[in-house]
């Protein structure tokens, strides 16, 4: 577990920035999100495909796959486009919707077991996501976080079909399928909105691709060196990564009411995790 946990942090804070390279290409650069969010797709699964295991191919035809890769492609796009007019920290906020609508469709479609409290903290962490997205009359929040609230909510049936589908096949090789299946649905689009090439665009398109990629593995790393049960709750340190990438980069930090919500999304994520 000692060893796990710095790998967590590390695989935390790469997700973060990956999406900070991201919102400079589209909110500086005016690079369009779809184009972001199919290149690191394909950057993605070129950096995969070296060490993919035995058996990996003929997954490709699996429909649950392609599937499960379209949730990811609709919401990564959807978080890229957030992220052109939004504050990284209140996006990550509102996409934090995602794992409490996973917990609402395991316990619907793959009869997960519901208990009381969970269901409290998961109405808390949703109550903390409405304190930064505060939508209605009166709201502050621009229309680019109902983008990241959608981006949540894929990402939360994204997270349900991934534990439908976990025995499928080896963590790289499912990693490998999402990531090429994306980048394949995402083709056309992605071409039809080709940027000026440029080395600052292509540097961020990279490191865009390359965070995110290395991220997510680190992630697989720690789970194959603690139980997930005590690394769930580290997920949440991505907030505070974004907090700080949000004021190193871009000078932005979040109002009061955002902080609040902040507060209780960790609280009430760490909290369900340790029930788990």
């Amino acid at each position: 577990m000692q060893r796990a946990i710095p790998i967590m942090f590390i695989a935390m804070s790469l997700i973060p920035a990956g999406d900070s390279a991201g919102k400079i290409l589209t909110g500086s650069l005016g690079v369009a999100p779809v184009f972001v969010a199919w290149s690191r797709f394909a950057i993605g699964a070129l950096l995969v495909l070296p060490f993919l295991p035995g058996g990996t191919w003929p997954l490709m035809r699996d429909k649950r796959l392609w599937l499960r890769a379209a949730t990811l492609a609709a919401g990564i796009t959807c978080i890229q486009t957030a992220l052109q007019t939004e504050d990284i920290a209140n996006v990550f906020a509102a996409f934090f919707i995602g794992p409490m609508f996973s917990y609402l469709l395991a316990a619907l479609f793959l009869r997960e077991r519901i208990t009381l409290l969970r269901s409290a903290l998961i109405l808390a962490g949703f109550f903390g996501v409405l304190l930064v997205v505060r939508p209605g009359v009166g709201g502050t929040a621009g229309s680019g976080l109902l983008f990241a609230v959608a981006a949540g909510l894929f990402y939360g049936v994204f997270l349900t079909m991934s534990r439908w589908l976990s025995d499928l096949a080896p963590p790289l090789a499912l990693t490998f399928t999402q990531l090429a299946m994306s980048a394949l649905m995402l083709l056309p689009l992605g071409l039809l909105n080709l940027p000026d090439a440029s080395l600052p665009i292509a540097g961020l398109a990279g490191a865009s691709a390359l965070f995110s990629m290395l991220g997510n593995l680190l992630l697989l790393y720690a789970y194959r060196s603690a139980p997930a049960t005590r690394l769930a709750p580290l997920v949440y340190f991505q907030l505070i990564a974004a907090v700080l990438l949000g004021l190193l980069l871009f000078n932005t930090l979040p109002d009061a009411l955002t902080w609040a919500g902040l507060a209780v999304i960790i609280a009430a994520g760490i909290t369900s995790a340790r029930l788990r």
